[in-house]
């Protein structure tokens, strides 16, 4: 086994397949059970909770375009990834002190730019 080898995996593939599995689980912890406290604690319209899921991934597939070219234009995966998983794990957290719906859209929205801004060039990083 090499040295830069962690369970015969690249090291770079290795602590990236695990951010991206921890970051999986506190999303799929989290997101399946918004909708439920939108409507029944926070009192949003069911209209709403769909405009809060719309924006939000139409935010990630379109950021994964446009942080493709910039990652091949710069040459700098690794800045782009780092950013993308950090704002996404800096909205989680606030999630628990929201108190009206234009709150949990501001933080989803940042959820899934990170989701866009990281996604293209993490696979770019893993196919090197």
């Amino acid at each position: 086994m090499n040295k830069d080898e962690i369970l015969n995996v690249k090291k770079n593939v290795f602590w990236m397949g695990l951010t991206s599995l921890f970051t999986d689980i506190s999303s799929e912890m989290i997101y399946p059970i918004l909708p439920i406290f939108l409507a029944s604690t926070l009192g949003v319209s069911k209209a709403f909770i769909g405009l809060i899921e719309g924006i939000a991934e139409s935010t990630a597939s379109i950021l994964k375009i446009f942080s493709g070219w910039l990652s091949d234009r710069w040459r700098k995966r690794k800045i782009l990834v780092v950013l993308g998983y950090g704002l996404s794990a800096l909205g989680k957290p606030i999630l628990s002190l929201v108190t009206a719906g234009w709150q949990v859209l501001s933080l989803r929205f940042l959820d899934r730019f990170g989701k866009g801004v990281r996604t293209s060039p993490r696979d770019a990083l893993i196919a090197e």
